[in-house]
């Protein structure tokens, strides 16, 4: 996969849930009359100014992923209609509402991908004698799943079946939208020749039941999410399994499915990971961690049990030595993308 495959793939990708997460964040303040100085397209330094409505500068950007905004009086309380001056209630909603955007679109993006469904695995060959045919398998048969594992290509079916022992594997195929079941005995191959098929109207969902799919990811994701500290603790997980990636592997992960998405000739890759990757932000950035907006929500929540406001002097400095170890964390998870790769 070629570098400018990657980039252009993380560009595509990451801009818009980026640029999704910094609306939350602006809609909420707008919604709050917290004067917002400007919105930018793309990342510092500034490239051109576009134009300006009320208050707030809308500028173009030299680095083209994502966005920012950036609110008056972030981290100063004196500062009128700002940020810190603001209300701790409205503060928390303008803090949390671009987790919030991120987790709607995520929505979104996991809902119309389900709906879609997958491009199928069609039958193309059955092998004369092969286990497959002593099934009953056909030309034209639309392969489901394998094993309980949804088929969205051939591949899967070969993880499944290569290896050295003779297995039996649960194959669930549509002939003419009815579906059938059938037990397979096989060594290496099943004896089939397959290709991917554009007809993705076999493996669509019905609204409500992309919607209720969609949902159950989101939910899957938060749950094993923070579950994960535990389970590596009790040995239910290898350390490789939540190895966290950077912005290079994040442009691997872009470029895998945009390669998907051409092969396949289906969006449904690119929904699903694009999906993936912003419900994984939205919860990241709640992460009560300095520099992270969940880090400024801790601030939030003590004012509003306590009723006292921690000095702004301590938290600024407490985010801003938690951004130089974020960027630390940045650079080392770059190198480590760099030297292992994930695909």
């Amino acid at each position: 996969m070629s570098t400018i495959w990657i980039i252009g793939a993380l560009i595509l990708i990451l801009t818009p849930i980026v640029l999704v997460h910094e609306l939350g964040h602006f809609t909420a303040a707008r919604l709050c009359r917290i004067r917002v100085e400007e919105f930018g397209l793309g990342l510092p330094p500034r490239a051109k100014k576009l134009f300006t409505i009320g208050d707030t500068v809308y500028s173009l950007n030299w680095f083209p992923i994502g966005g920012f905004v950036r609110p008056a009086g972030e981290n100063d309380p004196t500062i009128a209609g700002g940020l810190a001056g603001a209300h701790w209630a409205a503060r928390l909603f303008v803090l949390a509402a671009g987790a919030a955007a991120n987790f709607l679109f995520a929505f979104a993006l996991l809902w119309f991908a389900f709906y879609q469904g997958p491009t199928a695995t069609q039958v193309v060959h059955v092998l004369p004698g092969s286990p497959a045919e002593a099934a009953g398998l056909q030309p034209d048969d639309i392969l489901i799943s394998i094993n309980g594992e949804t088929i969205t290509s051939p591949q899967i079916m070969l993880n499944h079946v290569w290896g050295d022992e003779q297995r039996t594997h649960t194959i669930v195929f549509l002939r003419n939208k009815e579906r059938h079941t059938v037990q397979i005995t096989a060594v290496r191959a099943l004896g089939v020749d397959v290709t991917n098929t554009t007809a993705r109207g076999y493996l669509r969902r019905e609204p409500g039941a992309a919607a209720k799919a969609a949902f159950q990811f989101l939910v899957q994701l938060v749950q094993e999410t923070l579950q994960a500290p535990a389970k590596l603790a009790q040995g239910k997980l290898q350390a490789s399994d939540v190895r966290p990636v950077g912005v290079v592997g994040l442009g691997q992960i872009a470029g895998r499915a945009a390669t998907n998405a051409g092969k396949t000739g289906s969006g449904y890759p690119v929904l699903l990971m694009a999906g993936l990757i912003s419900g994984a932000l939205g919860l990241t950035q709640l992460l009560p961690l300095p520099a992270l907006d969940g880090g400024r929500i801790v601030f939030v929540l003590i004012e509003a049990v306590t009723g006292k406001r921690v000095k702004p002097q301590v938290e600024t400095a407490v985010h801003r030595y938690g951004m130089y170890f974020l960027l630390v964390l940045m650079v080392v998870l770059i190198f480590q993308d760099l030297l292992n790769p994930l695909f």
